[in-house]
């Protein structure tokens, strides 16, 4: 699916979405965070930010122009522990008082598979990890924020990171890097896990809502449909690389390279992290097995 060629907001400027909820753009476009990152302001007097962002002083005197005469910033929440979302956490919590909220730090959520490869020297890869990155309060699975005229609800949804959090507020739900509409999200080793992703997609489709705010890109209008296209989609590539592996062995990058035969050479190297995540998952599922153990550069072949 391509991204909505009228989707190109200013940047620095927000911009209301509807009643209560604004929208600011973050300075960092990137093959990898489309326009930028999406900093929300949710709220009329107490201002929750949900996602601040990068660490760019630009950007942090952006979100603090924007506050209208009689508002505060009284919640900073974190989706997750990506630098293009976590960073300005810190320093926008310095000059407001406001506590940083979150699952975790970096390695909260974090599969068993996922620490075994970390711990084997898998780096992460993508948007770079906020390693520095540790919440004020963190919050757990179903937990309820509440602010002046507005509540959150959380919503742990692991996959593209593990402290990856969604929240349900009225008829919506911010999903993050979870569910956008400009792309499909990434799934890169060891920061994220295709089982987690899976499972926390076909959460959502038990969420009645009628729109998602996402961390890149326009609000998705049509969420279920929305998510009934990504696990679809996961579930094509999960068939191409099982025939690709028949009578074969194959490396993930030999494999992306064999499926993936329309992306430019410069994405290459994350979708080799989104075959290397689908071979995680179905050696997990017994139907693929790695010569000398589970790892990034090893050989894959058919069970």
């Amino acid at each position: 699916m391509l991204p909505p060629d009228d989707f190109n907001p200013p940047v620095g400027i927000a911009e209301e979405l509807e009643p209560g909820l604004r929208r600011l753009l973050a300075p960092n476009p990137s093959p990898m965070t489309y326009r930028g990152t999406n900093t929300y302001l949710l709220g009329e007097r107490d201002i929750a930010v949900i996602d601040p962002g990068p660490d760019d002083p630009v950007h942090l005197q952006a979100i603090l122009s924007a506050l209208h005469p009689g508002q505060r910033i009284s919640h900073i929440i974190v989706t997750h522990a990506h630098l293009d979302h976590s960073p300005l956490a810190r320093a926008l919590s310095a000059r407001t008082d406001a506590p940083v909220y979150a699952y975790g730090d970096f390695l909260a959520g974090r599969s068993a598979v996922m620490q075994d490869l970390a711990a084997a020297g898998l780096a992460g890869g993508g948007e770079g990890t906020d390693t520095a990155f540790a919440p004020d309060i963190t919050i757990a699975d179903k937990e309820q924020i509440q602010g002046d005229g507005w509540a959150l609800r959380a919503l742990w949804t692991p996959g593209h990171f593990g402290n990856h959090l969604s929240f349900e507020w009225e008829e919506a739900v911010f999903t993050g890097d979870l569910v956008m509409g400009w792309a499909s999200s990434l799934v890169s080793p060891p920061d994220g896990d295709l089982t987690d992703f899976m499972r926390s997609c076909e959460m959502l489709q038990d969420i009645r809502a009628d729109r998602y705010h996402a961390g890149h890109g326009a609000p998705v209008r049509a969420p279920l449909e929305r998510v009934s296209w990504l696990l679809e989609h996961r579930r094509s590539r999960e068939t191409a690389i099982l025939q690709a592996l028949e009578g074969h062995r194959a490396t993930a990058q030999a494999l992306a390279r064999k499926i993936y035969t329309d992306t430019p050479e410069a994405l290459i190297p994350a979708a080799t992290r989104n075959v290397f995540a689908h071979l995680v998952d179905l050696a997990g599922k017994n139907m693929v097995t790695a010569a000398q153990g589970l790892s990034a550069s090893a050989q894959f072949q058919l069970k």
